[in-house]
């Protein structure tokens, strides 16, 4: 699905321009997935893990989403450059279309600029608009207080643990929770 473009002014003055995602964004958001993934262990991938993405995968999953009627992708742009990249899926089966999963991603470089708030927003007035739609959901990993944050301030609440969901490189294991925003 594609979604209305907005421009959002971040806390340090700057503005951020958020749209779907296109073909021309292809190697941005390759590199964009790679950076992220350098400076957390909070993402399911590790840098290496990206190297498996490919132009032709982007191209096809922008494809895929911008005409899909159950997915929306926002591409956050600060100048020409990707600063962050959010989803919103839903559900399209009988027993489980009630139910709508969202997940963001941001550079360090924009953390505590509001962007995150404001993307979150978006994902969640984009699931209140389908009808069926009655809870939106995500998960997180252990130890990502600021994301923990954000997610509770937009009203999400923890429902779930998945115990040892995780195992880092140096064998540390995490736990993975499920946290459920009632629309």
């Amino acid at each position: 699905m594609i979604i209305k473009e907005f421009d959002y002014l971040m806390k340090d003055g700057r503005k951020a321009h958020v749209r779907s995602p296109r073909e021309e964004d292809v190697m941005d958001v390759l590199d964009l997935v790679h950076a992220v993934a350098s400076e957390t262990h909070f993402l399911m991938n590790y840098p290496e893990e990206c190297d498996r993405y490919t132009p032709e995968g982007e191209k096809a999953l922008f494809e895929r989403v911008n005409s899909s009627e159950y997915e929306a992708m926002l591409l956050c742009l600060v100048g020409a450059k990707p600063a962050g990249i959010c989803s919103v899926n839903f559900n399209n089966k009988i027993k489980t279309r009630h139910r709508a999963s969202v997940a963001i991603s941001l550079l360090h470089d924009y953390w505590g600029q509001g962007l995150g708030t404001r993307l979150m927003q978006e994902m969640i007035e984009i699931a209140k608009g389908r009808e069926c739609v009655s809870q939106i959901e995500l998960d997180f990993i252990e130890g990502n207080t600021r994301a923990r944050a954000l997610y509770e301030k937009m009203g999400f609440r923890i429902t779930g643990v998945k115990p040892n969901a995780i195992r880092l490189k140096d064998g540390t294991m995490l736990n993975e929770y499920s946290m459920i925003l009632y629309v």
